[in-house]
Protein backbone atom coordinates (compact mmCIF):
# COMPACT_ATOMS: atom_id res chain seq x y z
CA UNK A 1 0.00 0.00 0.00
CA UNK A 2 0.84 3.55 -0.14
CA UNK A 3 0.35 5.97 2.31
CA UNK A 4 -0.78 9.82 1.69
CA UNK A 5 -0.94 11.85 4.47
CA UNK A 6 -1.80 9.36 7.04
CA UNK A 7 -4.52 6.92 4.79
CA UNK A 8 -3.29 3.99 2.57
CA UNK A 9 -4.28 3.64 -0.99
CA UNK A 10 -3.89 0.38 -2.67
CA UNK A 11 -0.92 -0.58 -5.39
CA UNK A 12 -3.47 -1.82 -7.45
CA UNK A 13 -5.46 1.45 -7.02
CA UNK A 14 -2.92 3.88 -7.57
CA UNK A 15 -1.94 2.32 -11.03
CA UNK A 16 -5.39 1.87 -11.93
CA UNK A 17 -5.97 5.82 -10.95
CA UNK A 18 -2.72 6.48 -13.26
CA UNK A 19 -3.71 4.86 -16.34
CA UNK A 20 -7.23 6.47 -15.92
CA UNK A 21 -5.62 10.05 -15.78
CA UNK A 22 -3.37 9.37 -18.88
CA UNK A 23 -6.04 7.32 -20.96
CA UNK A 24 -8.60 10.50 -20.15
CA UNK A 25 -6.04 12.78 -21.14
CA UNK A 26 -5.29 10.90 -24.26
CA UNK A 27 -9.59 10.93 -25.29
CA UNK A 28 -9.40 14.67 -25.11
CA UNK A 29 -6.81 15.53 -27.10
CA UNK A 30 -8.05 12.67 -29.50
CA UNK A 31 -11.41 13.85 -29.87
CA UNK A 32 -9.93 17.70 -29.88
CA UNK A 33 -8.04 16.61 -32.87
CA UNK A 34 -11.16 15.47 -34.89
CA UNK A 35 -13.29 18.00 -34.04
CA UNK A 36 -10.98 20.43 -35.20
CA UNK A 37 -10.36 18.36 -38.85
CA UNK A 38 -14.25 18.19 -39.05
CA UNK A 39 -14.18 22.07 -39.27
CA UNK A 40 -11.47 22.56 -40.64
CA UNK A 41 -9.14 24.39 -37.87
CA UNK A 42 -5.71 24.20 -37.07
CA UNK A 43 -5.56 22.27 -33.76
CA UNK A 44 -2.34 24.19 -33.12
CA UNK A 45 0.20 22.18 -30.40
CA UNK A 46 -0.05 19.60 -27.88
CA UNK A 47 1.31 21.95 -25.03
CA UNK A 48 -1.37 24.63 -25.92
CA UNK A 49 -3.82 21.70 -24.60
CA UNK A 50 -2.09 20.55 -21.44
CA UNK A 51 -4.41 22.78 -19.07
CA UNK A 52 -7.41 21.75 -20.16
CA UNK A 53 -6.42 18.38 -20.79
CA UNK A 54 -5.73 18.18 -17.00
CA UNK A 55 -8.51 19.89 -16.18
CA UNK A 56 -11.23 17.18 -18.06
CA UNK A 57 -9.18 13.65 -16.98
CA UNK A 58 -9.16 15.89 -12.93
CA UNK A 59 -12.46 16.73 -12.99
CA UNK A 60 -13.81 13.06 -14.54
CA UNK A 61 -11.19 11.68 -11.78
CA UNK A 62 -12.72 13.21 -9.13
CA UNK A 63 -16.15 11.90 -10.24
CA UNK A 64 -15.25 8.85 -10.62
CA UNK A 65 -14.06 8.65 -6.81
CA UNK A 66 -17.27 10.05 -5.85
CA UNK A 67 -19.12 7.49 -6.91
CA UNK A 68 -16.75 4.34 -6.15
CA UNK A 69 -14.97 3.85 -9.20
CA UNK A 70 -12.44 2.59 -7.64
CA UNK A 71 -13.94 1.01 -4.24
CA UNK A 72 -13.80 -3.25 -3.52
CA UNK A 73 -16.97 -4.25 -5.73
CA UNK A 74 -15.92 -2.36 -9.15
CA UNK A 75 -12.80 -3.60 -8.97
CA UNK A 76 -13.96 -7.80 -8.55
CA UNK A 77 -17.42 -6.82 -10.76
CA UNK A 78 -17.09 -5.65 -14.32
CA UNK A 79 -20.56 -4.94 -14.26
CA UNK A 80 -20.43 -2.56 -11.47
CA UNK A 81 -17.66 -0.38 -12.75
CA UNK A 82 -19.15 -0.16 -16.09
CA UNK A 83 -22.32 1.36 -14.09
CA UNK A 84 -20.38 3.41 -12.07
CA UNK A 85 -18.25 4.58 -14.79
CA UNK A 86 -21.07 5.93 -16.70
CA UNK A 87 -22.36 7.56 -14.15
CA UNK A 88 -18.97 9.70 -13.29
CA UNK A 89 -18.02 10.27 -16.89
CA UNK A 90 -21.74 11.56 -17.32
CA UNK A 91 -21.70 13.55 -14.11
CA UNK A 92 -17.85 14.57 -14.95
CA UNK A 93 -18.69 15.95 -18.35
CA UNK A 94 -22.15 18.20 -16.90
CA UNK A 95 -19.46 19.68 -14.17
CA UNK A 96 -16.63 20.32 -17.39
CA UNK A 97 -19.73 21.93 -19.36
CA UNK A 98 -20.78 24.13 -15.80
CA UNK A 99 -16.83 25.28 -15.84
CA UNK A 100 -16.78 26.04 -19.58
CA UNK A 101 -19.96 28.46 -18.90
CA UNK A 102 -18.96 29.81 -15.75
CA UNK A 103 -15.69 31.11 -16.74
CA UNK A 104 -16.70 32.21 -20.34
CA UNK A 105 -13.60 30.27 -22.58
CA UNK A 106 -13.29 27.93 -25.19
CA UNK A 107 -11.44 24.98 -23.40
CA UNK A 108 -14.33 22.54 -23.74
CA UNK A 109 -16.73 22.45 -26.55
CA UNK A 110 -19.84 20.57 -26.56
CA UNK A 111 -19.15 18.69 -29.42
CA UNK A 112 -15.85 18.24 -28.03
CA UNK A 113 -17.01 16.73 -24.98
CA UNK A 114 -19.66 14.66 -26.45
CA UNK A 115 -16.78 12.86 -28.68
CA UNK A 116 -14.42 12.77 -25.45
CA UNK A 117 -17.23 11.06 -22.93
CA UNK A 118 -18.05 8.43 -25.39
CA UNK A 119 -14.46 7.97 -26.19
CA UNK A 120 -13.71 7.80 -22.49
CA UNK A 121 -16.18 5.46 -21.33
CA UNK A 122 -14.50 3.05 -24.23
CA UNK A 123 -11.17 3.23 -23.17
CA UNK A 124 -11.31 2.64 -19.54
CA UNK A 125 -13.42 0.02 -19.60
CA UNK A 126 -11.08 -1.48 -21.72
CA UNK A 127 -8.49 -0.77 -19.03
CA UNK A 128 -10.94 -2.52 -17.24
CA UNK A 129 -10.88 -5.56 -18.93
CA UNK A 130 -7.19 -5.89 -19.78
CA UNK A 131 -5.89 -5.25 -15.83
CA UNK A 132 -9.01 -6.93 -14.00
CA UNK A 133 -6.97 -10.26 -14.04
CA UNK A 134 -3.91 -8.64 -13.68
CA UNK A 135 -4.75 -6.40 -10.48
CA UNK A 136 -6.05 -9.71 -8.86
CA UNK A 137 -2.56 -11.26 -9.37
CA UNK A 138 -0.48 -11.96 -6.14
CA UNK A 139 2.25 -9.41 -8.36
CA UNK A 140 -0.02 -6.55 -6.56
CA UNK A 141 -0.46 -8.30 -2.93
CA UNK A 142 2.07 -7.88 -0.19
CA UNK A 143 3.96 -11.32 1.04
CA UNK A 144 3.09 -11.74 4.66
CA UNK A 145 4.70 -13.79 7.32
CA UNK A 146 2.49 -14.43 10.55
CA UNK A 147 3.75 -14.77 14.23
CA UNK A 148 1.30 -16.68 16.03
CA UNK A 149 -1.20 -19.44 15.35
CA UNK A 150 -4.30 -18.55 17.56
CA UNK A 151 -7.39 -16.72 16.82
CA UNK A 152 -5.57 -13.55 15.93
CA UNK A 153 -4.06 -15.72 13.27
CA UNK A 154 -7.20 -16.90 11.88
CA UNK A 155 -9.00 -13.41 11.44
CA UNK A 156 -5.57 -12.48 9.53
CA UNK A 157 -6.71 -15.34 7.47
CA UNK A 158 -10.17 -14.72 7.08
CA UNK A 159 -8.93 -10.94 6.31
CA UNK A 160 -6.34 -12.24 3.40
CA UNK A 161 -9.36 -14.76 1.95
CA UNK A 162 -11.46 -11.42 1.24
CA UNK A 163 -11.34 -10.73 -3.02
CA UNK A 164 -10.13 -6.90 -2.11
CA UNK A 165 -7.58 -8.52 0.07
CA UNK A 166 -3.86 -6.56 -0.59
CA UNK A 167 -1.92 -8.76 0.88
CA UNK A 168 -1.34 -12.90 0.75
CA UNK A 169 -0.41 -15.00 3.78
CA UNK A 170 2.32 -16.97 3.04
CA UNK A 171 3.03 -19.07 6.53
CA UNK A 172 2.05 -19.12 9.98
CA UNK A 173 4.47 -19.93 12.48
CA UNK A 174 3.08 -21.43 16.00
CA UNK A 175 5.36 -19.58 18.75
CA UNK A 176 3.67 -21.25 21.61
CA UNK A 177 2.84 -24.96 22.74
CA UNK A 178 -0.65 -23.94 23.04
CA UNK A 179 -3.05 -26.15 20.67
CA UNK A 180 -2.68 -23.89 17.35
CA UNK A 181 -6.05 -22.76 15.59
CA UNK A 182 -4.34 -22.63 12.04
CA UNK A 183 -3.51 -26.23 11.87
CA UNK A 184 -1.07 -25.84 8.86
CA UNK A 185 0.95 -23.85 11.50
CA UNK A 186 4.91 -24.70 11.29
CA UNK A 187 6.07 -24.56 15.24
CA UNK A 188 9.24 -22.07 15.69
CA UNK A 189 11.25 -24.79 17.21
CA UNK A 190 11.05 -26.95 13.55
CA UNK A 191 12.69 -23.75 12.07
CA UNK A 192 16.33 -23.39 12.57
CA UNK A 193 16.97 -19.81 10.92
CA UNK A 194 13.83 -17.80 11.03
CA UNK A 195 15.22 -14.96 9.15
CA UNK A 196 16.71 -17.01 6.71
CA UNK A 197 13.55 -18.32 6.27
CA UNK A 198 11.49 -15.09 5.75
CA UNK A 199 14.32 -14.29 3.02
CA UNK A 200 13.82 -17.59 1.28
CA UNK A 201 9.70 -16.96 1.47
CA UNK A 202 10.07 -13.21 0.05
CA UNK A 203 8.13 -12.19 2.93
CA UNK A 204 7.78 -8.61 2.61
CA UNK A 205 6.04 -8.14 5.96
CA UNK A 206 5.55 -10.14 9.08
CA UNK A 207 2.55 -9.48 11.31
CA UNK A 208 2.81 -10.43 15.12
CA UNK A 209 -0.45 -11.88 16.12
CA UNK A 210 0.71 -13.40 19.45
CA UNK A 211 -2.26 -14.07 22.08
CA UNK A 212 -0.22 -13.30 24.99
CA UNK A 213 2.20 -11.06 24.69
CA UNK A 214 3.57 -10.50 28.12
CA UNK A 215 6.93 -13.08 28.20
CA UNK A 216 6.58 -13.95 24.76
CA UNK A 217 7.71 -11.37 22.68
CA UNK A 218 10.59 -12.89 20.25
CA UNK A 219 12.49 -9.88 20.77
CA UNK A 220 15.83 -11.59 19.33
CA UNK A 221 13.56 -12.97 16.26
CA UNK A 222 11.76 -9.59 15.50
CA UNK A 223 15.13 -7.70 15.53
CA UNK A 224 17.53 -9.81 13.05
CA UNK A 225 13.66 -9.75 10.59
CA UNK A 226 13.87 -5.68 10.45
CA UNK A 227 17.58 -5.44 10.34
CA UNK A 228 17.53 -7.59 7.25
CA UNK A 229 15.53 -5.25 5.73
CA UNK A 230 11.59 -6.72 6.31
CA UNK A 231 8.97 -4.44 7.27
CA UNK A 232 7.94 -5.88 11.22
CA UNK A 233 3.92 -5.16 12.11
CA UNK A 234 1.88 -5.69 15.00
CA UNK A 235 -1.40 -6.66 15.00
CA UNK A 236 -3.55 -3.87 15.84
CA UNK A 237 -1.53 -1.69 13.79
CA UNK A 238 -1.81 -3.75 10.83
CA UNK A 239 -5.72 -4.29 10.84
CA UNK A 240 -6.19 -0.25 11.14
CA UNK A 241 -4.15 -0.44 8.19
CA UNK A 242 -6.08 -2.66 5.92
CA UNK A 243 -9.36 -2.22 7.35
CA UNK A 244 -9.59 1.13 7.86
CA UNK A 245 -10.72 0.82 11.69
CA UNK A 246 -9.66 0.72 14.57
CA UNK A 247 -10.26 -3.01 16.41
CA UNK A 248 -11.55 -2.87 19.78
CA UNK A 249 -11.19 -6.23 20.46
CA UNK A 250 -7.30 -5.81 20.55
CA UNK A 251 -6.26 -2.05 21.13
CA UNK A 252 -5.31 -1.05 24.54
CA UNK A 253 -4.25 2.81 25.97
CA UNK A 254 -0.39 2.03 25.74
CA UNK A 255 -1.28 0.96 21.29
CA UNK A 256 -3.30 4.53 21.62
CA UNK A 257 -0.90 6.51 23.22
CA UNK A 258 1.94 5.37 21.43
CA UNK A 259 1.28 4.96 17.58
CA UNK A 260 1.17 7.35 15.13
CA UNK A 261 -2.24 9.28 14.90
CA UNK A 262 -3.89 12.14 16.98
CA UNK A 263 -1.22 14.49 15.79
CA UNK A 264 -1.21 17.98 17.76
CA UNK A 265 0.04 19.24 14.79
CA UNK A 266 -3.28 20.72 13.64
CA UNK A 267 -4.20 24.14 14.45
CA UNK A 268 -3.69 25.11 10.34
CA UNK A 269 -5.37 21.78 9.60
CA UNK A 270 -8.36 23.06 11.80
CA UNK A 271 -8.21 26.39 10.87
CA UNK A 272 -8.46 25.74 7.16
CA UNK A 273 -11.35 23.45 8.04
CA UNK A 274 -13.08 26.21 9.77
CA UNK A 275 -12.77 28.49 7.40
CA UNK A 276 -14.14 25.56 4.75
CA UNK A 277 -17.13 25.23 6.91
CA UNK A 278 -17.74 28.73 6.74
CA UNK A 279 -17.77 29.36 2.91
CA UNK A 280 -18.93 25.64 2.13
CA UNK A 281 -22.21 26.17 4.48
CA UNK A 282 -23.02 29.43 3.36
CA UNK A 283 -23.49 28.82 -0.01
CA UNK A 284 -24.90 25.23 0.49
CA UNK A 285 -27.72 27.73 2.54
CA UNK A 286 -28.28 29.87 0.02
CA UNK A 287 -28.18 27.36 -3.09
CA UNK A 288 -30.75 24.98 -1.25
CA UNK A 289 -33.10 27.93 0.97
CA UNK A 290 -35.59 26.76 -1.94
CA UNK A 291 -35.34 23.21 -1.55
CA UNK A 292 -35.49 24.03 1.88
CA UNK A 293 -38.52 25.81 2.08
CA UNK A 294 -40.17 23.68 -0.31
CA UNK A 295 -39.66 20.46 1.51
CA UNK A 296 -40.56 22.06 4.66
CA UNK A 297 -44.11 23.37 3.34
CA UNK A 298 -44.38 19.09 2.38
CA UNK A 299 -43.62 17.98 5.45
CA UNK A 300 -46.61 20.46 7.53
CA UNK A 301 -48.90 19.63 4.81
CA UNK A 302 -47.83 15.89 5.22
CA UNK A 303 -48.43 15.47 9.28
CA UNK A 304 -49.55 17.22 11.75
CA UNK A 305 -46.61 19.32 13.52
CA UNK A 306 -43.42 22.05 12.86
CA UNK A 307 -42.04 21.62 9.88
CA UNK A 308 -38.25 21.50 11.31
CA UNK A 309 -37.46 20.17 14.53
CA UNK A 310 -34.45 20.68 17.14
CA UNK A 311 -32.67 17.61 18.97
CA UNK A 312 -29.81 18.05 21.53
CA UNK A 313 -27.00 16.31 20.42
CA UNK A 314 -23.63 15.87 22.16
CA UNK A 315 -20.27 17.11 20.19
CA UNK A 316 -16.77 18.48 20.72
CA UNK A 317 -15.82 17.81 24.43
CA UNK A 318 -18.94 16.04 25.29
CA UNK A 319 -20.79 19.66 25.56
CA UNK A 320 -24.42 19.43 24.08
CA UNK A 321 -26.08 21.64 21.32
CA UNK A 322 -29.06 21.50 19.00
CA UNK A 323 -28.89 19.91 15.71
CA UNK A 324 -31.72 21.50 13.14
CA UNK A 325 -33.44 19.08 10.62
CA UNK A 326 -36.64 18.77 8.63
CA UNK A 327 -38.92 16.79 10.78
CA UNK A 328 -39.49 12.63 9.00
CA UNK A 329 -40.93 11.53 11.43
CA UNK A 330 -44.46 11.95 13.44
CA UNK A 331 -44.69 14.65 15.79
CA UNK A 332 -45.55 12.53 18.72
CA UNK A 333 -42.65 9.92 17.71
CA UNK A 334 -41.07 9.92 20.82
CA UNK A 335 -43.83 9.89 23.16
CA UNK A 336 -42.98 7.16 25.00
CA UNK A 337 -39.08 7.75 25.30
CA UNK A 338 -36.05 8.44 22.66
CA UNK A 339 -35.42 4.84 20.39
CA UNK A 340 -33.27 3.62 18.05
CA UNK A 341 -34.69 3.92 14.25
CA UNK A 342 -35.62 1.02 12.84
CA UNK A 343 -35.54 -0.39 9.24
CA UNK A 344 -39.33 0.50 7.66
CA UNK A 345 -39.45 2.49 11.07
CA UNK A 346 -43.48 2.93 11.20
CA UNK A 347 -42.98 6.88 12.73
CA UNK A 348 -41.35 7.96 9.90
CA UNK A 349 -44.02 9.73 7.64
CA UNK A 350 -44.35 9.51 3.99
CA UNK A 351 -42.57 12.93 2.98
CA UNK A 352 -39.94 11.87 6.09
CA UNK A 353 -38.99 8.26 3.91
CA UNK A 354 -38.33 10.48 1.08
CA UNK A 355 -36.31 13.06 2.44
CA UNK A 356 -34.39 11.03 4.52
CA UNK A 357 -33.47 8.74 1.93
CA UNK A 358 -32.00 11.75 -0.36
CA UNK A 359 -30.67 13.23 2.69
CA UNK A 360 -32.85 16.31 2.22
CA UNK A 361 -33.56 16.37 5.92
CA UNK A 362 -30.02 16.94 6.99
CA UNK A 363 -29.72 20.22 4.78
CA UNK A 364 -30.43 22.81 7.16
CA UNK A 365 -27.72 21.54 9.59
CA UNK A 366 -25.99 23.64 7.58
CA UNK A 367 -26.81 26.52 10.06
CA UNK A 368 -25.35 24.58 12.92
CA UNK A 369 -22.06 24.21 10.83
CA UNK A 370 -21.82 27.86 9.79
CA UNK A 371 -22.48 28.48 14.07
CA UNK A 372 -19.27 26.73 14.51
CA UNK A 373 -20.99 23.80 16.43
CA UNK A 374 -20.68 21.24 13.75
CA UNK A 375 -18.28 20.71 10.66
CA UNK A 376 -19.13 18.89 7.33
CA UNK A 377 -16.60 16.02 8.28
CA UNK A 378 -16.38 14.50 11.68
CA UNK A 379 -18.11 11.58 13.74
CA UNK A 380 -21.83 11.79 13.63
CA UNK A 381 -23.27 13.39 16.66
CA UNK A 382 -25.27 11.30 18.99
CA UNK A 383 -27.94 11.60 21.64
CA UNK A 384 -27.33 12.34 25.17
CA UNK A 385 -29.70 9.92 26.36
CA UNK A 386 -27.67 7.30 24.00
CA UNK A 387 -24.24 8.38 24.57
CA UNK A 388 -24.01 8.16 28.45
CA UNK A 389 -25.27 4.36 27.85
CA UNK A 390 -22.53 3.82 25.06
CA UNK A 391 -19.81 5.25 27.38
CA UNK A 392 -20.19 2.82 29.56
CA UNK A 393 -20.28 -0.36 27.25
CA UNK A 394 -17.84 0.73 24.61
CA UNK A 395 -14.17 1.39 25.77
CA UNK A 396 -12.93 4.67 24.00
CA UNK A 397 -16.29 5.82 23.27
CA UNK A 398 -15.36 8.65 24.76
CA UNK A 399 -12.75 9.55 22.26
CA UNK A 400 -14.90 10.36 19.33
CA UNK A 401 -15.95 13.32 21.12
CA UNK A 402 -12.19 15.20 20.85
CA UNK A 403 -12.76 15.78 16.93
CA UNK A 404 -15.99 18.16 16.38
CA UNK A 405 -18.83 15.91 14.98
CA UNK A 406 -19.99 16.49 11.24
CA UNK A 407 -22.56 15.86 8.65
CA UNK A 408 -21.03 12.99 6.87
CA UNK A 409 -17.93 10.81 8.14
CA UNK A 410 -15.12 7.68 8.22
CA UNK A 411 -18.17 6.19 9.41
CA UNK A 412 -20.85 6.95 7.32
CA UNK A 413 -19.26 5.96 3.83
CA UNK A 414 -18.27 2.66 4.95
CA UNK A 415 -20.50 1.32 7.53
CA UNK A 416 -24.36 1.07 6.89
CA UNK A 417 -27.03 2.71 8.86
CA UNK A 418 -27.09 1.06 12.21
CA UNK A 419 -29.31 1.87 15.12
CA UNK A 420 -27.46 -0.90 17.98
CA UNK A 421 -25.30 -0.89 20.21
CA UNK A 422 -23.14 -3.44 17.91
CA UNK A 423 -23.84 -1.36 15.59
CA UNK A 424 -22.25 1.47 17.28
CA UNK A 425 -19.43 -0.39 17.89
CA UNK A 426 -18.44 -1.20 14.54
CA UNK A 427 -19.60 2.97 13.45
CA UNK A 428 -17.05 3.59 17.15
CA UNK A 429 -13.87 1.86 15.39
CA UNK A 430 -14.23 4.01 11.79
CA UNK A 431 -14.51 7.19 14.22
CA UNK A 432 -11.69 6.30 16.00
CA UNK A 433 -9.64 5.90 12.55
CA UNK A 434 -10.87 9.32 11.51
CA UNK A 435 -9.59 10.88 14.93
CA UNK A 436 -6.61 8.84 15.07
CA UNK A 437 -5.48 10.10 11.38
CA UNK A 438 -7.26 12.86 10.57
CA UNK A 439 -5.95 15.22 7.53
CA UNK A 440 -7.30 17.51 5.29
CA UNK A 441 -6.81 15.01 2.34
CA UNK A 442 -8.74 12.19 4.59
CA UNK A 443 -12.00 15.46 4.48
CA UNK A 444 -11.57 15.56 1.06
CA UNK A 445 -12.25 11.90 0.66
CA UNK A 446 -15.28 11.55 2.74
CA UNK A 447 -16.72 14.75 1.21
CA UNK A 448 -16.29 12.72 -1.97
CA UNK A 449 -17.32 9.56 -1.51
CA UNK A 450 -20.87 10.87 0.00
CA UNK A 451 -22.08 11.55 -2.84
CA UNK A 452 -22.03 7.45 -3.79
CA UNK A 453 -23.63 7.24 -0.62
CA UNK A 454 -26.33 9.41 -1.62
CA UNK A 455 -26.44 8.34 -4.85
CA UNK A 456 -27.51 4.75 -4.07
CA UNK A 457 -28.99 5.43 -0.74
CA UNK A 458 -26.54 3.07 0.55
CA UNK A 459 -26.90 3.95 4.71
CA UNK A 460 -29.83 5.34 4.81
CA UNK A 461 -33.15 4.50 7.16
Amino acid sequence: MIRLFKHYIPHAVVLLWVIDMLLLAGANEISWRLRAEQIGMDPGTLSERLGPHAAFAGIIALAMISVGVYGSESLRSMRFAVARLLVAISLGVIGLAFVDFMVGGQNFWRSTLAYSMGLAIVLLVFNRLLLSGFLGTTAFRRRVLVLGAGNRAQRLRHLAERPESGFVIVGYIGMSEASPVVEDAIPRVAIHNLTGFVENLGVSEVVLALEERRNALPLKDLLRIKTAGVHVNEFSSFLERETGRVDLDTVNPSWLIFSDGFSSGRAISSAAKRVFDIIASAALLFLTAPLILLFALLVKLDSKGPAFYRQSRVGLYGQTFDVIKLRSMRNDAEAAGAKWAEKDDPRITRIGKFIRMVRIDELPQAWTVLKGQMSFVGPRPERPEFVADLEEQLPYYAERHMVKPGITGWAQINYPYGASIEDSRQKLEFDLYYAKNYTPFLDLLILLQTLRVVLWSEGAR
